[in-house]
């Protein structure tokens, strides 16, 4: 396996799934924990699956999906398949707003 390191941005506009095969949503930007690990801390999703997240999140704005639960990058990103609605966060804004403080559990 590649071990080389890759550019954050490579991550946006990649397609997520679980590790069951079913699509969860697309990647429109990374969280990044700057102040103590300086690591992604988790995948800021939109155009995410309504069968998935029901009447939880609205269209406009997607979920931020917590990065422990990525499994595999290449050309799709696979995350664990466990229940999604349950613990990922709402943003609480559209992805890329500059009012945007934090999501909202």
């Amino acid at each position: 396996m590649d071990e080389t390191p890759q550019k954050m941005t490579n991550l946006v506009g990649r397609e997520v799934y679980s590790n069951e095969g079913v699509f969860v949503g697309e990647v429109a930007d990374v969280r990044l924990d700057l102040v103590d690990r300086q690591a992604v801390t988790g995948l800021a999703l939109t155009q995410v699956n309504s069968e998935l997240f029901g009447d939880l999140v609205t269209t406009e704005k997607g979920v931020i999906l917590p990065y422990r639960w990525v499994r595999a990058v290449g050309d799709v990103i696979l995350v664990n398949d466990v229940t999604l609605h349950d613990v990922i966060e709402e943003m609480s804004g559209p992805v890329g707003d500059p009012d945007e403080d934090s999501a909202v559990a």
